[in-house]
């Protein structure tokens, strides 16, 4: 879509972007050998007095971005009020908050930085100093993921002017409390870090569901929600099933962190299969008040062949999971494929479960916490989806 460019225009620059009738259109950051090119985060507003207007929006500079930034975490601090119930939340959500290419999550002290685009690295060295002021965090860690065009590799190369470490050392873990639960949030193995600040809200609520009832949490993960059912939730008893070894081990040490030794036969984690797991409980007529299913993404491409095949893994797992529930209680199921929309998901899950012959109640739909808002021109941000339903 890009027709030409400034000779001098260079990686990581703040351009000047005009329509093909040469009108102003706004300023983006540029990288002619990334696979997107050009990150727009300024829009010219043609209703303004036409002079006015463009004298105005052409002084849109690296102010206007750090000013974004500061909007940014404005949101979470200032109308939110997110500190007062947590120390871990998404602090930048790249276009929901007009910063294409950069996601930053707070744990604690730490800053977690995601840079998907040069032009976003070059400028943290200004604004890691001002997020770490305004957010009381001491320590981050930047990972970067830029897809250069035509290159299937991670072009590492391109980011020796800033070294990740930069002056705060390597992070390795560190534990962040939520709504009265505390988790580790581990930094050793990749993007994932073993923690979803998304979830947060939905955490809170399925925990104020599940008093004296008997849990099933099908993909637990680290037990963010089996965690929050057995201590603030005072469930019955939690069943919480993954095939991650290594999740389950660090779902086992927020167990133990959050005092559930106390209660040793509240909790119960499983390194299984959910689908084989669940197929199992199914053969021996198990039932439970609650089922909750936070499977990871299904839906990883538009392939046709890939989606259809995504598809039939969500049904399968929620017909298994439908399956489960006793009459009267409570199914809570999630997605986090972003190709797959909310109308699509809930039709997913109407038809498994009417497959097995059951009647469903949607209660309420929810999806990310606020601290992910997401831009009305850009509504494939909306990625994660839970439907709360009530078994007949």
């Amino acid at each position: 879509m890009l027709h030409d460019a400034s000779p001098d225009a260079g990686v990581g620059d703040l351009v000047h972007v005009y329509t093909k009738r040469g009108e102003y259109f706004g300023r983006g950051l540029y990288d002619p050998l990334a696979k997107m090119p050009l990150r727009v985060y300024h829009h010219h507003h043609h209703h303004h007095d036409q002079l006015e207007g463009d004298d105005a929006d052409h002084e849109f500079g690296e102010a206007g971005l750090t000013q974004l930034v500061q909007s940014a975490v404005d949101l979470r601090t200032k109308v939110l009020r997110l500190p007062e119930r947590t120390d871990a939340f998404r602090v930048i959500n790249s276009d929901g908050d007009g910063l294409s290419g950069l996601i930053v999550d707070k744990y604690a002290d730490v800053l977690s930085i995601e840079a998907h685009s040069v032009g976003v690295y070059q400028r943290l060295k200004e604004w890691i100093p001002l997020l770490h002021e305004v957010l009381g965090t001491r320590r981050h860690r930047i990972a970067t993921d830029i897809r250069r065009a035509g290159d299937a590799s991670d072009d590492a190369g391109l980011f020796e002017e800033l070294d990740p470490g930069y002056g705060s050392g390597p992070v390795h873990s560190v534990t962040v409390k939520e709504n009265e639960v505390e988790y580790e949030v581990n930094f050793e193995s990749g993007h994932k870090t073993g923690f979803f600040c998304d979830q947060r809200d939905n955490r809170q609520r399925f925990a104020q569901l599940v008093r004296d009832r008997t849990v099933l949490d099908l993909c637990c993960y680290t037990g963010g929600f089996a965690i929050a059912a057995a201590t603030t939730g005072r469930a019955k008893h939690v069943t919480a099933v993954d095939l991650d070894e290594q999740a389950i081990a660090q779902a086992r040490r927020n167990a133990a962190a959050n005092a559930l030794r106390h209660r040793p036969d509240a909790l119960r984690f499983v390194h299984a299969d959910a689908f084989v797991y669940a197929r199992q409980l199914e053969i021996t007529g198990q039932r439970f008040d609650v089922v909750l299913c936070d499977p990871p993404k299904f839906i990883d491409s538009r392939d046709e062949r890939e989606t259809a095949r995504g598809l039939r893994k969500y049904e399968d797992l929620n017909a298994l999971a439908a399956g489960l529930v006793a009459p009267g209680g409570l199914l809570v199921t999630c997605s986090c494929s972003g190709l797959l929309s909310e109308t699509g998901f809930e039709e997913v899950v109407a038809r498994a479960v009417h497959k097995r012959n059951r009647r469903m109640q949607v209660l309420n739909k929810t999806g990310a916490g606020e601290d992910h808002p997401i831009l009305a021109s850009c509504p494939e941000s909306r990625y994660l989806k839970v439907v709360w339903a009530r078994m007949l």
